[in-house]
């Protein structure tokens, strides 16, 4: 049952979303009423990890980069509240254990029998289109057996691009595919779940349900690689670009 906190902010901020964005899910009963499960996901906003949730009756938690719980003044402590109270917890990104620190806040999750929601491309995409993805989602399945529900987010990013908070009136869509039983998955792939190995697979698996779920173009670089070179003014990695070598379509 949803926590008293992770209700009020619902109900506080739920009425913008759906006068806005007129969010609507399809395949929603592909999310267990009860149990563990982990929902992963493309990432094209920030308010990805609202538009789910307020779509879902169950809580759904999600690990979030620590700057949006530690930034100072009033907004940031607003922030801060609202984040937390949206069922997201703190991870530091930039850690060098990062990865770790994330695997263990999300057992923390399904070890109390709840959903995590997860983002395996580990940013938002920097254009639209869907990127590699980090395999912490799949260690997480492996270890756990708790099964993975891939969720398409549609046009989010267009009623909130990035670099902005306020919604644009865009129509969001949410799909949600059939779960995946990580361990019956690399037994008929014929896989070892307990082999590092199948990690990358099983990744790259759950990322072309998502390419087929969203419609979008795969490229097969990690964004956060993409944003770097773009930051740096040195454009996009060579076969990154659009309609480069790096991009399948489906």
């Amino acid at each position: 049952m949803p926590s008293k906190m992770y209700a009020i902010a619902k109900a506080l901020v739920g009425w913008t979303f759906h006068v806005w964005n007129r969010p609507e899910i399809d395949g929603v009963e592909h999310i267990p009423d009860d149990g563990a499960a982990i929902l992963a996901s493309n990432h094209q906003a920030v308010m990805d990890s609202i538009y789910l949730p307020l779509l879902v009756d169950r809580q759904i938690t999600f690990p979030a980069k620590a700057e949006y719980f530690t930034t100072p003044g009033p907004l940031g402590r607003a922030r801060a509240w609202f984040f937390r109270a949206a069922g997201q917890i703190p991870v530091d990104r930039d850690a060098t254990d990062a990865g770790q620190a994330m695997v263990t806040a999300a057992r923390s999750v399904l070890d109390r029998g709840d959903l995590l929601g997860i983002y395996p491309e580990g940013t938002r995409s920097p254009d639209g289109r869907l990127y590699k993805g980090r395999t912490g989602m799949a260690r997480i399945a492996m270890a756990t057996g708790h099964p993975v529900v891939p969720i398409a987010m549609i046009d989010s990013r267009k009623a909130n691009p990035i670099g902005t908070w306020l919604l644009r009136p865009a129509k969001v869509r949410i799909i949600v595919g059939e779960a995946i039983d990580p361990h019956a998955w690399a037994a008929q792939e014929g896989l070892d779940h307990t082999d590092r190995a199948v990690m990358r697979q099983f990744t790259d698996h759950v990322m072309a349900v998502l390419a087929e779920l969203t419609g979008q173009p795969y490229v097969d670089v990690y964004a956060t690689d993409v944003k770097k070179s773009l930051a740096a003014g040195d454009g996009y990695p060579a076969g990154a670009e659009r309609g480069g070598e790096l991009e399948t379509r489906g």
